[in-house]
């Protein structure tokens, strides 16, 4: 029991005993004490409950180069985990399913999938594992996930943890990309699913990603899909060099975790410092797609700006703006 649920707890013993003896003139020094003390306890309980109310946000993006054995191919994209972060296993499986429950064709992880160290992550292990799709999980390094943020008693420690969460990917069956592409091959038809390590337009974010190299493999694919971590990479990097990535799939932002939102209206502090920090963005017939993230950092919590867990359907038909935003559907997991 956390410390103010327990001292609510025993005022309100004192408070009705107090009734029940027909002292309240002795107690009402003590009543401010009990309002301060629980209003700060629901008003943390709503923070902390938003960080587990996993919501669905579906997108339909329109390629006219998607190959007709691709059509409709269902895409679930989760970013910025921080397990260590996640305390509420049960809530985590909720959200875990809700994804699942959507029977995505593909999932996409776009990085952090820690905050400091791989262990972090062994407590839902089993539960991370149960996301699979027949085309296959694959996922991305985030800034977080090199240990950069943590202290290690030698280079060979943050080494070796950066060793153990790529083999943490494997072993939950999810292929990391590492600066490479996959190629994906149906009908004798193809689309490549391309990841880059952390590329950050901001100094104080590292710069380990390669999209050249990442690239090569991918030259005659009609449809190229990228994944990186950092938003900021798509109109440094993406846009500028590497006009035949149709999609990039990003997080990092969180959206601040605090924020307000109705289809296409939004705002967070987080657009005061952010160019793209949630959502669709097009850019001629380029598109970027920001995931608000599946858990959160510092703040243990969210306000306004729940954890997402997004679908996108490809289509081929040309249509104005070329992506609709859907309306979402929610599900609340249990509260901690």
């Amino acid at each position: 029991m956390a410390k103010g649920e327990g001292r609510i707890k025993v005022i309100n013993k004192e408070l009705q005993q107090a009734i029940s003896n027909k002292q309240l003139s002795a107690y009402v020094k003590n009543t401010k004490q009990y309002k301060r003390i629980n209003e700060a306890y629901l008003n943390a309980t709503k923070v902390i409950s938003g960080g587990y109310k996993y919501r669905i946000k579906r997108q339909k993006v329109y390629l006219p180069n998607l190959p007709e054995s691709f059509l409709n191919i269902k895409i679930a994209h989760i970013s910025d985990i921080h397990a260590g972060n996640l305390v509420n296993k049960k809530a985590v499986e909720i959200g875990v399913d809700l994804l699942m429950n959507e029977n995505p064709d593909i999932v996409f992880f776009t990085g952090d999938l820690v905050t400091y160290r791989t262990s972090e992550a062994n407590e839902i292990k089993s539960i991370l594992a149960k996301i699979q799709a027949p085309y296959g999980v694959f996922a991305v390094l985030g800034n977080h996930d090199y240990g950069d943020y943590a202290e290690w008693e030698n280079p060979k420690a943050k080494e070796d943890n950066l060793n153990s969460i790529k083999e943490f990917f494997h072993e939950i069956g999810w292929k990391l990309l590492l600066n490479e592409c996959e190629i994906i091959e149906k009908n004798e038809e193809k689309i490549a699913i391309i990841g880059v390590e952390n590329w950050s337009k901001k100094r104080r974010f590292p710069k380990y990603g390669n999209l050249n190299k990442a690239v090569k493999g991918s030259k005659n694919i009609p449809v190229k899909l990228l994944l990186s971590h950092d938003p900021s990479h798509w109109e440094s990097l993406v846009l500028p060099h590497h006009k035949d990535v149709a999609i990039t799939f990003s997080g990092h932002t969180h959206g601040f975790q605090f924020g307000l939102g109705i289809k296409d209206w939004k705002w967070s502090p987080a657009q005061y410092f952010l160019k793209h920090w949630r959502g669709m963005y097009q850019s001629g017939n380029q598109y970027l797609y920001v995931n608000t993230g599946f858990g959160f950092i510092g703040m243990p919590g969210r306000i306004g700006m729940p954890p997402e867990i997004t679908i996108m359907t490809l289509k081929k038909r040309k249509k104005e703006n070329h992506f609709d935003f859907l309306a979402d559907n929610v599900m609340a997991s249990n509260n901690p």
